[in-house]
């Protein structure tokens, strides 16, 4: 099937490679060109596992390619999907300009039948609004509207794309829905390496576009929530990770998102949580237990200096290495990451920063000033008064934690993410400070 994706960012692109991938003829299209210029070289601008060797492969089975004319991508594609930035405005809610943007130039270049849809998260009732944009620029092609919502996660995005929990279409007509079981055959049609068979749900526009930030926002109360108890067992002696673990047992409950640390970040969930408030919101509904929920989330970060201050006594002139900058493992995205805050918090407080990530560094010096960047935690950890760990990288548990003692002025390390235990770090001269226990 040839089938078009319209945005490049991280959503669109790995759409665009997975389709690919089973079988099918795809166009990317994006109007950064330094950007499409570079995915034509095979390079891809983030970091993703498998992503570049599949956008290599799938380019070299010419099956895949990328380029900056919508008008090109309606021309070759029956299926034209959405995937372009809905970032939040001052007041949280979605911005749909580019949405809006790239849906007029889409109608306007239609000759024939086309399926439109939504991959981007839009709020709920954005699918009747595209219908009415198409039939303002476009009076005579033939369209159907469908919404598809992404369950992608930063650092597993290809693998959830071809073994998903679920694939979720929203569609008005039995013609849409048939084109896109047949787009989705290969997948629905295997076996997931997760499960026998993948869910396939078919509904409604609105009820496909309330799913993802339902999702999304029930993930982030869970956070919070567990965050919240961590405070508590804090407070009476109790410790958080067997809090959880007694917890997750309870399969209406489950282990997932029941880790306590500072909070979720990242693009998404602070992003998605926002616009479902404002949804409500718009609804007259004053969705108050998720305003509680951003506010659990948003207190972590100071919860964090508050940690080091009552350690350190004052930060002000002291040296703070910082391990991880990505808001989540096997990313380099920063964006609304945890760190960034917390770096500002500190420096603030007149705090000498030191910062450390396996492969945030190049994105994070677009953001972050007056810090000095390591070539490994050994050299943060060299002359610092305090080690925080940010972000929970796969390396930093296996590094030589004596050699870390060893190198800093004083050996206070404060786990924001909880990776090491209380009693070995302990037993090997840290003060260690974590979150919950």
């Amino acid at each position: 099937m040839n089938v078009a994706v319209i945005g490049s960012g991280y959503v669109g692109l790995v759409t665009g490679t997975c389709l690919a991938e089973i079988g099918h003829y795809v166009i990317c299209v994006d109007n950064d060109e330094e950007k499409i210029e570079v995915l034509k070289k095979g390079e891809i601008p983030i970091y993703e596992p498998q992503l570049e060797k599949l956008v290599k492969k799938n380019m070299d089975k010419e099956r895949l390619s990328f380029s900056t004319s919508i008008k090109e991508g309606v021309s070759r594609a029956k299926v034209i999907f959405i995937a372009v930035g809905t970032p939040p405005k001052e007041n949280g809610e979605a911005d749909l300009s580019s949405v809006e943007k790239v849906c007029s130039q889409i109608a306007r270049s239609m000759k024939e039948y086309r399926l439109i849809v939504e991959k981007s998260t839009v709020p709920v009732q954005t699918g009747q609004w595209i219908k009415r944009l198409f039939r303002v620029n476009n009076s005579l092609s033939d369209f159907d509207i469908a919404s598809n919502p992404e369950f992608l996660r930063e650092g597993t995005a290809v693998d959830d794309f071809l073994n998903p929990d679920r694939i979720v279409i929203g569609v008005e007509t039995e013609r849409a829905a048939s084109i896109l079981k047949e787009l989705y055959s290969p997948i629905i049609n295997r076996k997931s390496s997760r499960s026998d068979s993948v869910p396939l749900m078919i509904t409604d526009l609105e009820t496909a576009e309330l799913i993802k930030h339902a999702s999304n926002s029930f993930l982030t109360t869970k956070i919070s929530f567990i965050n919240a108890v961590a405070d508590i067992c804090e407070k009476t002696g109790a410790d958080i990770e067997k809090v959880a673990e007694g917890m997750g047992y309870d399969p209406r409950i489950g282990v997932s998102f029941l880790k306590a640390g500072i909070g979720f970040g990242g693009f998404c969930f602070p992003k998605d949580l926002q616009a479902f408030i404002r949804i409500a919101e718009k609804l007259n509904y004053d969705f108050a237990l998720l305003k509680e929920v951003e506010k659990i989330n948003k207190n972590r970060p100071k919860m964090l200096l508050d940690k080091i201050e009552k350690a350190l006594g004052t930060v002000e002139g002291k040296t703070i290495g910082i391990l991880g900058l990505a808001f989540k493992p096997n990313t380099d995205d920063i964006r609304l990451a945890p760190s960034i805050e917390i770096i500002s918090l500190l420096q603030r407080k007149k705090a000498q920063i030191k910062v450390y990530d396996p492969v945030a560094m190049d994105k994070a010096k677009e953001v972050l000033r007056n810090v000095e960047y390591g070539r490994d935690p050994y050299e943060i950890a060299r002359g610092s008064n305090a080690l925080v760990i940010v972000t929970e990288w796969e390396e930093f548990q296996r590094i030589d934690l004596e050699r870390i003692r060893d190198l800093m002025v004083n050996p206070l390390v404060v786990d924001g993410r909880n990776i090491y235990e209380p009693e070995k770090m302990k037993e090997l001269g840290f003060i260690y400070k974590s979150m919950g226990r």
